[in-house]
């Protein structure tokens, strides 16, 4: 790829490293979260210690991270592994040199090394972070945190629930058995055998009866498509993927019709408490052979007698609206792949095979040279993305540092609410309409993260 001078990286971010609050003016302390990425163990089922995890703690999850828009922030993640890592801050709409993906904006955090992340949040909403370096394993084994950027001012609600959905794929024993399969990366994906919400069976909590909770739900799977609904209280969905609805998505409360919340997608949740003492309230999924619960929040002490009409709307955020009356269109082909060499990902590990690929060419990998862009934008010029799945797989397509609106489908009537992440159907072809207002050159993959590592990854430049 261009710009793939190891050295000016490397020294890139030593500058980085040395500074804390360079890139701050007029003073202002910055929000801090040092993270330490390193070796955990937990009980993630019952009686049974999982070793071998990776945290950012040596015995529980990663933490919930809280920012607030418009206020700088320093991340410094220090790697305590024997292998290479590197962060990326999924959702974020931040300077390309700090959105974490190796080779292409900074060089892979070394065993030892630190790298320290600085931006300032422009966007409030729910977002997460992952690594984007031995980036199936390292996430396969527990290395997925939900980031929340607060509004300026709250919509009005009592409490706040973040659940973070994932799978784990252990033995009988609590312990890893093989993190991915050819056969599964050559289909949808390997699934865990142990559902997870915040590294437990389920998450239960309790809330005011008849109060009003703010539920934030990230999916951070490997690969499952989460069928979500809801029983036990009114709602409705406030925003999606970071940003405040445009448009309604329909609040689920039948596994007949659950919503789909794909990897790397997320959803925040205005909930009413039941007006009664000990009545619950549950986020439940559709499974193979039947549902489960995935949360449960129990009204406690009296009843509070809010109403959802007594929220604020949330505010937008300053995304740019593209212009629809003559964009240029790019198509992208998704599918399997004719042939390719094995990805080479240099110190970022490679599955061993290669599978997928975008326009009929399979990704050569993160550490190759020379390898140029999908597609070249002009800084601020509005662009339609066309995506078409020649695969009978599903794939959650993710692009970095943009958001985008779904807005035509030969499947479906889209929801075109702003986004970062959009599930493409089995042969569907879905145009997706942006502004390319943030230069740099941003990864353009799928969150099956199998598809991804295997071939089915870019990345577009935006000059």
């Amino acid at each position: 790829m261009k710009r793939r001078d190891f050295l000016k990286t490397s020294l890139a971010g030593a500058a980085l490293m040395g500074g804390g609050g360079a890139l701050f003016a007029g003073g202002v302390s910055p929000i801090m979260h040092p993270l330490k990425v390193q070796p955990a163990k937990y009980g993630l089922m019952p009686g049974k210690i999982t070793e071998g995890m990776v945290s950012t703690f040596s015995d529980a999850p990663p933490p919930v991270l809280r920012l607030k828009q418009g206020a700088p922030a320093v991340l410094p993640v220090e790697n305590a592994m024997e292998e290479y890592t590197a962060m990326h801050w999924h959702g974020l709409r931040i300077p390309n040199a700090m959105d974490g993906v190796p080779y292409l904006t900074q060089f892979p955090i070394g065993p030892g090394e630190t790298f320290q992340y600085e931006f300032t949040p422009p966007d409030a909403g729910t977002y997460w972070y992952h690594p984007h370096c031995m980036t199936m394993t390292q996430m396969a084994l527990g290395l997925t945190g939900v980031m929340v950027v607060e509004e300026a001012e709250g919509p009005g609600f009592d409490s706040e629930e973040v659940l973070n959905l994932r799978d784990f794929r252990l033995n009988d024993d609590g312990q890893f058995i093989d993190l991915y399969t050819g056969r599964g990366a050559a289909r949808g994906g390997t699934h865990g055998t142990v559902m997870a919400v915040n590294w437990q069976d389920v998450q239960r909590a309790d809330h005011g009866t008849g109060s009003l909770v703010r539920l934030r739900v990230a999916a951070t799977d490997t690969t499952r498509i989460y069928k979500l609904y809801f029983e036990g209280a009114d709602g409705k969905i406030i925003a999606w993927d970071g940003h405040p609805v445009d448009y309604p998505v329909p609040y689920p409360t039948s596994p007949d019709a659950p919503l789909l919340l794909s990897p790397g997608q997320r959803m925040d949740v205005a909930l009413r408490m039941p007006s009664t003492e000990g009545q619950d309230v549950k986020l439940m999924a559709r499974v193979p052979g039947g549902t489960r619960e995935m949360a449960v929040l129990r009204a406690t002490g009296t009843d509070a007698g809010r109403d959802l009409a007594e929220l604020a709307p949330l505010p937008r955020n300053p995304l740019a609206e593209p212009d629809l009356t003559s964009p240029r269109v790019e198509e992208f082909i998704f599918g399997w792949s004719p042939e390719g060499d094995l990805p080479n990902n240099g110190f970022c590990g490679t599955l061993g095979y290669t599978f997928w690929s975008i326009n009929r060419t399979p990704w050569a990998g993160d550490a190759v040279e020379g390898v140029g862009p999908l597609a070249t934008l002009k800084l601020g010029e509005s662009v339609v993305l066309r995506l078409r799945n020649e695969s009978p797989n599903l794939h959650p397509i993710h692009l970095h540092g943009l958001t985008f609106r779904p807005i035509r489908s030969n499947k479906r009537e889209v929801i075109p609410n702003m986004t970062d992440t959009a599930l493409l159907l089995k042969d569907e072809v879905l145009d997706i309409a942006l502004v390319a207002d943030n230069p740099g050159n941003w990864a353009f993959h799928c969150h099956v993260i199998e598809h991804q590592k295997t071939g089915l990854a870019g990345y577009i430049e935006v000059v």
